[in-house]
């Protein structure tokens, strides 16, 4: 019974040291539609971590199926990212870090307010980011609080309010 479970154990050891060589793909066994949109990774292709290989490769496939509007909007986006400071980009991935550290609940809590926020009309986005910015750590506490008991007609009047 020891030698098979051995035996069992020592497959599952190979066949995952396999599977972990296979994820590093050389240049040269991508398929043509990889290596077009992998073009400016080519010549570090082999260098690559297999891991950001196979998250490469999976975006590749990605690309493949965007219509043309969502490819452009991903260039667009991808222009934005690129022209921004890189201490803001730097802010800005930290910052995901941390939300892919929380919790799946809390990242979905997190999620359904920032689309509560989006479906407000622009002015009271606006208004409401605004009061934000002008208040201190614990007025804000304290303004979350407030905002979240109000009506939605309380908070038009309140985002009205100078």
């Amino acid at each position: 019974m020891r030698k098979r479970i051995g035996v069992v154990a020592a497959a599952g050891l190979l066949m995952a040291a396999l599977l972990g060589e296979a994820a590093a793909a050389p240049w040269e066994r991508l398929t043509p539609d990889e290596r077009q949109v992998l073009k400016p990774f080519e010549g570090r292709w082999e260098s690559l971590p297999p891991e950001r290989q196979e998250r490469l490769r999976r975006g590749a496939e990605r690309w493949r199926t965007m219509t043309p509007e969502e490819r452009e909007q991903a260039r667009e986006r991808s222009r934005k990212w690129r022209e921004l400071p890189r201490e803001e980009r730097e802010r800005i991935r930290k910052r995901f870090d941390e939300f892919s550290k929380l919790p799946p609940a809390e990242q979905e809590r997190i999620r359904q307010r920032y689309r509560w926020f989006r479906e407000l009309p622009p002015e009271e986005r606006a208004a409401l980011r605004e009061k934000w910015r002008g208040l201190s750590r614990e007025e804000r506490r304290e303004l979350r609080d407030r905002y979240r008991a109000m009506t939605p007609e309380q908070r038009k009047d309140y985002l009205k309010q100078p």
